[in-house]
């Protein structure tokens, strides 16, 4: 068997009110979410290139989606410059935890901050500037 090219695939995001997260998130890459019903969930779908080799991930309400600061610790792709993006958090209605640190010291990995959103769940946001 071929080890997959990516670990990551797919990610969910557990909201408990998803036109606020849907907003937050919205405003937070400058576009607009789009959304569906499937099954009892509902998801908003984060920016991602369908033609792409890429990861794709949305927001979820549902019945066993909760919110939580603890746990899996998803990195979200915040384009060329992070700190535009970080400037966008505390006005969608989220919370810069740590701010812009350098992954690390020893290599040109890029940089990151970990943010809380509106559901209070803790993400992280990397970009190489």
């Amino acid at each position: 068997m071929k080890s997959p090219k990516n670990t990551l695939n797919w990610f969910e995001i557990p909201v408990n009110d998803f036109d606020r997260a849907c907003k937050f998130y919205s405003q937070l890459f400058d576009y607009e979410m789009h959304s569906a019903v499937m099954g009892p969930n509902r998801r908003g779908f984060l920016p991602f290139d369908p033609a792409g080799d890429g990861v794709a991930g949305a927001i979820v309400q549902g019945p066993d989606y909760v919110p939580s600061q603890r746990g899996s610790l998803v990195y979200l792709n915040a384009g060329d410059d992070l700190n535009l993006v970080l400037a966008r958090v505390a006005d969608a209605g989220g919370h810069v935890e740590q701010e812009k640190l350098p992954v690390a010291d020893e290599q040109d990995l890029g940089y990151y901050a970990i943010i809380r959103d509106t559901e209070g769940n803790r993400v992280a946001l990397h970009s190489m500037r």
